[in-house]
């Protein structure tokens, strides 16, 4: 390792390094991500969970040499697929990029009919790139409501919605709360549709004792910086499907054969290594990780029940004491969520005060953002966006304009919970 290598990670291994990585990777995200213990009341959004483990696995990979994804990202994409009980996972660098192999791999994959123009039904709460790859992969977008309480997609609006054009339901299980995913798996078989799951902000969450993203032929996950676990940036796409699997592999690295071995689903390769490493197959990307991140993950990996059990009893804390600002709704759970974040939705009491409750929030040094991109059909992106006709989205949008979310941690928060709930009882009792 050169002299200066060796200095840059010696400061990471310092007592304020975790200040130092996130500012140089996350900007403004991180300028006082350090600060939190030296204000009681400051309750960020997001916080790390690194400790010197993960800079270990850091420091190991630096030693190898090795960058280029290889060793450490198989051992991971391993023992997260063992982890939530899925057959295989594939690693990609973002979970954007998770979802977008997910629906490039049920598009080319031939065990699936689905082909360009067909519709996928997805809720209309959720982040930009749930939605982006359906329309960038020839698919349309179908738009229905999500619930109030849940925050999930609308069982009834689901069925409202499918046509002889549907072929697949992304299910979004929203800020670490299960979907409806028994019922909605039984609707995807009672209309021969392919259920798939977005779970980028549900690691962790399980119902009827099952992990999420492993209900439908796939699942998403998201391991960025906010997210339940990090290495940096970085996505996981879980199947139980070999196929699918393989066509996932192939697509994340070029659409090559490399990756795969001699016989496979895609295309058996021939047997000439030296063609075969420069043979394309499918339309694929470049969406591998890191050997860092795949390192870091596998640290991270082993920490994440520990992670859940702490943003689980928060959520308890702040559930028991929600009766003292009853016109403010907490998300209703469903089996068991690994919550992400706490959302907030003003009741008809308060409809229309969200600035007024957001203002009092950064008084404390609370932060608070929309709930995800609120209903993503009022965004102006819609015009360049193949998608159905737009149905009733009532429920999206009250909570566009009447929701927002707090953070959630994988530590004891009831100090900063206390000083949430303060205001939110005040709020509630001065504006009704």
């Amino acid at each position: 390792m050169t002299r200066g290598i060796q200095v840059y990670y010696r400061l990471l291994l310092k007592k304020h390094s975790l200040r130092f990585l996130f500012y140089a990777y996350f900007g403004e995200w991180s300028m006082e991500i350090n600060d939190f213990d030296q204000e009681e009341s400051y309750y960020p959004l997001a916080n790390s969970t690194w400790d010197q483990e993960e800079f270990a696995s850091i420091d190991r990979v630096v030693k190898s040499g090795k960058f280029t994804m290889g060793f450490e990202v198989q051992k991971y994409e391993e023992e997260f697929a063992s982890h939530v009980g899925a057959r295989y996972s594939v690693m990609s660098n973002s979970g954007s990029s998770a979802n977008l192999l997910m629906l490039a791999g049920i598009k080319y994959c031939e065990d699936y009919d689905i082909e360009e123009g067909d519709s996928v039904i997805v809720p209309a709460v959720s982040w930009s790139t749930t939605y982006f790859p359906i329309h960038q992969l020839g698919f349309t977008l179908s738009f229905v409501d999500i619930e109030l309480d849940t925050l999930n997609i609308d069982l009834s609006s689901v069925l409202n919605a499918i046509n002889n054009n549907t072929k697949a339901i992304l299910a979004v299980n929203l800020l670490g709360n299960p979907a409806n995913l028994i019922a909605l798996k039984q609707i995807a078989h009672d209309n021969n549709l392919i259920l798939i799951e977005d779970n980028c902000e549900s690691m962790g969450a399980k119902l009827n004792n099952q992990f999420t993203g492993t209900f439908g032929a796939a699942g998403s996950y998201s391991s960025f910086f906010s997210h339940h676990i990090s290495t940096m940036e970085g996505g996981m796409t879980t199947t139980d499907n070999l196929s699918l699997y393989e066509t996932m592999k192939s697509l994340r690295a070029h659409g090559w054969l490399r990756d795969l071995p001699t016989s496979n689903t895609v295309h058996n390769k021939s047997g000439n290594e030296w063609e075969d490493s420069y043979k394309f197959v499918l339309p694929g990307y470049n969406l591998r990780p890191l050997e860092i991140e795949g390192a870091i993950g596998r640290s991270q990996i082993q920490k994440l029940s520990n992670f859940v059990y702490f943003r689980r009893e928060n959520a308890n804390y702040l559930y028991n004491l929600k009766h003292r600002f009853p016109d403010i709704k907490i998300q209703t759970e469903n089996g068991e969520s690994s919550w992400f974040g706490f959302s907030l939705v003003l009741g008809k009491a308060l409809e229309g005060k969200r600035s007024l409750l957001i203002a009092e929030l950064n008084k404390s040094g609370i932060e608070s953002r929309p709930i995800v991109a609120g209903n993503f059909a009022l965004n102006p992106v819609m015009k360049h966006l193949r998608h159905d006709p737009l149905p009733n989205l009532t429920n999206s949008t009250y909570i566009h304009n009447n929701g927002l979310f707090v953070g959630n941690h994988h530590y004891n928060i009831f100090r900063q919970l206390d000083v949430l709930v303060n205001i939110l009882e005040k709020f509630n009792n001065e504006n009704i």
